[in-house]
């Protein structure tokens, strides 16, 4: 019986001494990396936005929002993308509901209808006009949705590395990500991710990243480790099961979209087929336009430079008809941080 009883206390144990470990790494990572913006209040999300660029004289530029992928937060961009892009144009980089330190509110869906609404409401509270929607990734995805929801909100779209179709197979950088349970994803987030994670980090970014080699300040500036926070992965969890509702419909909608559409792929992208998902685009979107550069998927990271050009040369292609006005913000829905 004494036998049994201290077995049971050491398989108490684990799970204790997992949860304390996560906890204890997630408050490091918290305090070194604060969140670098505000707040806004949107129907079913608290968003954390980073809110750059010109006080005044913007009248015939519009303002930016960009939007990172799956498992990203906007440190993705604001490393390196968003203070050149600042110098000429109000840029907003938020983190999707979820992810970075931005809260899906409970019940909320995160299906790409969703997470597009979300957008709309957040261009509407800060009264951004007009938009040209820098999308990453599964950031692509959402940026397309919006378009089609709300194509009033959105002057043109500018995609990196985007999601447009239903890949061929999930990429074993996100196997991890597939859990059908909503409370085993909180279970496993809290015991066993982390340690997993770090177990296989250097496999994982090799292929994130690939074949670019992954930037020494990735987990700081970049904000890899915010990766790492419970609420970040089961965030990524449901946004990884639930993108495939919508996409069947938002593919569906190519043909009859009508709105300046570019796209910048790495070709050697190890995450999403250039040809699958970029081609694929513009083959169906009537007047798309695709870009190849050298590189991998994380192309706001390693290549920024190209990236603030490319989304420049959308915006520049818009001509002065597209106008951005920068009325006062309503403090009801924003908080700093």
């Amino acid at each position: 019986m004494k036998l049994l009883l201290i077995v049971l206390l050491l398989v108490a144990a684990v799970p204790a001494c997992l949860v304390l470990f996560t906890w204890r790494s997630v408050r490091r990572v918290e305090l070194a990396l604060p969140p670098q913006g505000r707040f806004v209040e949107v129907p079913g999300a608290r968003l954390h936005v980073l809110d750059k660029g010109p006080a005044d004289g913007a009248a015939q530029r519009p303002a930016l929002l960009l939007i990172h992928g799956l498992a990203g937060n906007l440190c993705h961009f604001s490393c390196g993308v968003v203070d050149p892009l600042a110098a000429h144009y109000r840029v907003v980089a938020v983190d999707r509901p979820g992810s970075g330190y931005s809260e899906r509110l409970p019940g909320t869906a995160a299906t790409l209808s969703a997470q597009a609404d979300a957008m709309a409401a957040l261009i509407e509270t800060l009264q951004l006009g007009r938009v040209v929607v820098v999308g990453h990734s599964l950031g692509g995805a959402v940026a397309l949705t919006l378009a089609q929801r709300h194509p009033g909100r959105v002057a043109a779209l500018a995609l990196i590395a985007p999601l447009t179709h239903a890949p061929t197979a999930i990429s074993p950088a996100f196997a991890g990500l597939q859990i059908r349970w909503p409370w085993l994803r909180t279970v496993v987030a809290w015991t066993l991710a982390l340690p997993a994670t770090l177990a296989q980090r250097d496999k994982i970014l090799a292929i994130v990243f690939g074949p670019e080699p992954v930037p020494d300040d990735f987990p700081t500036r970049g904000g890899g480790l915010l990766g790492i926070r419970p609420s970040h992965f089961v965030a990524a969890c449901a946004d990884l099961a639930e993108v495939g509702q919508d996409l069947p419909t938002v593919i569906a909608g190519y043909p009859s979209m009508h709105l300046p559409v570019s796209v910048l792929y790495g070709r050697g992208d190890r995450i999403l087929d250039p040809v699958e998902q970029g081609q694929a685009l513009v083959d169906e979107l009537p007047g798309a336009q695709l870009k190849l550069v050298e590189g991998g998927h994380m192309l706001p990271v390693t290549v920024a430079a190209a990236t603030v050009a490319f989304v420049t040369e959308v915006v520049q292609g818009l001509g002065p008809a597209v106008v951005s006005q920068r009325p006062e913000i309503s403090s009801s829905s924003v908080s700093a941080p």
